[in-house]
């Protein structure tokens, strides 16, 4: 069974990361000490031993600070999360272990490896170039100084975005053109006959894509964009000049191109000459939906510009009148619970899986379950995951998985079971009504469920490669292809029923629905490259960083004007939580989605024989393969982005 996180506390936190801290230690000291013959078994075996140490801690301790209910435990984890992140790269700084490494690299032994060793001691070795010992001593203390204030800066700005509090302040009529029962789980204001509308997005979504009052929908807009800003400002521009100064110790352009060594894309070059790519034609045909939007926009009595208050509701809007899709009449369709047994029973039947409730799980809060998966033709036990769906004060405020234990092939020749968790913020059901989710909530639950079956089914042999360790801007991928059996008419029609009624969704609903889900694609498409083009604009080759301006550059590739006196990057994560010269990899990834869900397209979205290949060639090795390859191992060619281009109506 996992961790009892209900018996977790502040003494129990500190005490996994001591006991982790002092074990390593003393592992570490065995492997620098010793004094005969180095081999894989007693130089390399250890530190893997070690990665298994520090995920149990991670997942024990530092967890806590993304969903605990106690203020005092979050910040108890986010400490231990920074001591833990601090102590390993300290590890990395340590002269006597890489010359460990190193002397066990150059043995006849190293030369006669395994395929998953030899790349487990290459990319060890990289490690610790990267840490610096290939530079002079006062190189090296100043880039250890660095890589520790990084590891505060990154707590620190996660903390203060999960302590941050605001709310629109709004009366019942004010909610015009909101579904029933949006007001029922809005929480009362400090003057009676009021509500707050708060920065969760099950609050803001409904909101932005229903509300009628365009004042309201702009204030919350700015709201939203300015959550944090005075703390998380500071933090994200002292970030930037680290990782600048880390660059110039390597002797790199950016700190990108330091970075994007160990990527898939190698070099940020390819990513702008990626984006440049699409940019062009996804610009003219975001011209044309912007009309569209410009025309309801006039229709209403306004006559100045679209902005981006606009987009969420009259892309609504033009869903309902040109396909009859109402988000909130397809939410009936998708009450949480259901679509949760839907999307287990078709990747079971895809994949070769079971799904069993867990009762007692010991879980951090009572609204979390637990789940074990099963290998269908052995009926062996694969891994076990939680889930916690619901938002409330201090969590987590997006979607994500988290590794709790990492499988790996453990000393006595077993293999260790991995422990996960999905955490999202989706609508918590009320007295008499479920979860009801909106569509593009069933493609974020897909999504996130692509990132706990990479977890659940790792086969590497180390935890280096375990799980999602594959290069960072793949990692996406094995989540992005979950995304297309959402929009699948076969699919949906196999579980989305009405809460109610119990009724299929109708069948010319579903058609509506697909048909729909390109409408505005390439303003869709726009924004998500615009997130990328502020992470490389703050990462990439480039004289300037004034982040103002670097905001408005990103913000222009929207096709909408930049929200005046607003910085939404302040309570923009990834830019600190480990897509820093990495948020291209989101789309970069989703190239190699559509094109591994293209061979599901050709022999049939549930074929089992595909989906069996797909579990053992991609999720099963993760990273001790190569992206390439593993994607070559499935397709049974090279990758093409032609699945990708295709679907945003773009010719190869």
């Amino acid at each position: 069974m996992p961790f009892d996180y209900a018996s977790a506390n502040q003494a129990s936190i500190h005490a996994i990361v001591d006991k982790t801290v002092s074990g390593g230690n003393q592992l570490i000291q065995e492997i620098v000490d010793l004094t005969g013959d180095r081999t894989f078994a007693n130089t390399m075996q250890p530190l893997d031993s070690l990665a298994v140490f520090v995920g149990h801690a991670y997942g024990q301790g530092p967890f806590l600070g993304n969903v605990s209910t106690e203020e005092d435990i979050r910040d108890t984890a986010r400490e231990a999360e920074e001591r833990l992140s601090k102590w390993q790269v300290e590890l990395e700084f340590r002269q006597d272990l890489y010359e460990a490494v190193k002397g066990f690299s150059e043995t006849e032994e190293a030369r006669r490896l395994s395929p998953q060793q030899r790349r487990f001691l290459d990319f060890t070795m990289r490690d610790f170039r990267r840490a610096g010992h290939e530079l002079g001593e006062q190189e090296r203390a100043e880039l250890r100084e660095h890589q520790d204030r990084l590891v505060e800066l990154s707590v620190a700005f996660s903390k203060n975005l999960a302590e941050y509090e605001d709310y629109l302040i709004v009366t019942p009529d004010d909610l015009d053109g909101l579904p029933d029962g949006y007001a029922d789980r809005l929480k009362p204001g400090d003057e009676d006959g009021t509500l707050k509308i708060s920065m969760d997005y099950p609050d803001v979504v409904p909101f932005m894509e229903s509300a009628t009052r365009r004042d309201l929908r702009e204030q919350l807009t700015f709201k939203f964009n300015t959550q944090a800003v005075e703390s998380n400002r500071p933090i994200l521009e002292e970030a930037v000049r680290i990782r600048e100064r880390i660059a110039e110790i390597f002797g790199q352009p950016s700190w990108a191109h330091h970075s994007m060594e160990v990527k898939m894309a190698k070099r940020p070059e390819a990513v702008f000459e990626f984006y440049e790519g699409l940019i062009p034609p996804l610009s003219a045909k975001g011209d044309q939906e912007r009309v569209a939007m410009t025309a309801l926009l006039l229709d209403d009595g306004y006559d100045d510009t679209l902005r981006g208050w606009d987009y969420r509701y009259y892309d609504t809007r033009l869903r309902k009148e040109r396909y009859g899709v109402d988000p909130n009449e397809v939410a009936q369709y998708f009450p949480l619970e259901q679509v949760i047994e839907g999307m287990f029973a078709i990747t079971g039947e895809v994949f070769g899986l079971e799904y069993q409730r867990v009762e007692r799980t010991g879980a951090w809060h009572e609204d979390v379950t637990l789940y074990q998966v099963r290998d269908t033709e052995s009926g062996d036990l694969i891994a076990h995951f939680f889930a916690d769906l619901f938002p409330r004060q201090g969590k987590y405020t997006h979607a994500a998985a988290f590794p709790l234990v990492p499988g790996h092939l453990s000393a006595g020749g077993g293999f260790e079971t991995p422990v996960s968790a999905i955490v999202a913020n989706f609508t918590k059901p009320t007295k008499g009504k479920p979860s009801l989710l909106q569509h593009n909530e069933v493609v974020t639950l897909f999504h996130e469920f692509g990132h706990i079956l990479h977890m659940s089914l790792s086969r590497a042999e180390f935890v280096r490669f375990s799980g999602a360790n594959t290069e960072w801007d793949f990692v996406e991928a094995p989540s992005q292809i979950m995304e297309n059996w959402c929009w699948n008419a076969e699919v949906l029609g196999r579980f989305a029923r009405h809460y109610q009624t119990g009724k299929p969704i109708p069948t010319d609903l579903v058609e509506q629905l697909v048909a729909a889900r390109d409408l505005n694609v390439a303003l869709t498409t726009l924004r998500q490259i615009s997130f990328g083009w502020l992470d490389m604009g703050m990462h990439g080759p480039r004289d300037d960083r004034d982040l103002d301006a670097i905001l408005i550059e990103s913000q222009e590739i929207t096709l909408f004007p930049p929200h005046e006196d607003t910085f939404f990057p302040s309570s923009f994560g990834h830019l600190m939580g480990g897509y820093d010269a990495g948020y291209y990899g989101y789309l970069w990834s989703e190239v190699f989605g559509d094109d591994m869900f293209s061979k599901f397209s050709e022999a049939g979205v549930t074929n089992p024989d595909i989906g069996r290949l797909y579990r053992k060639t991609v999720l099963e090795p993760n990273g001790s393969k190569d992206a390439a390859e593993l994607l070559r191992d499935f397709l049974g060619r090279e990758p093409s982005n032609a699945a990708f281009l295709a679907k945003l109506g773009i010719s190869e």
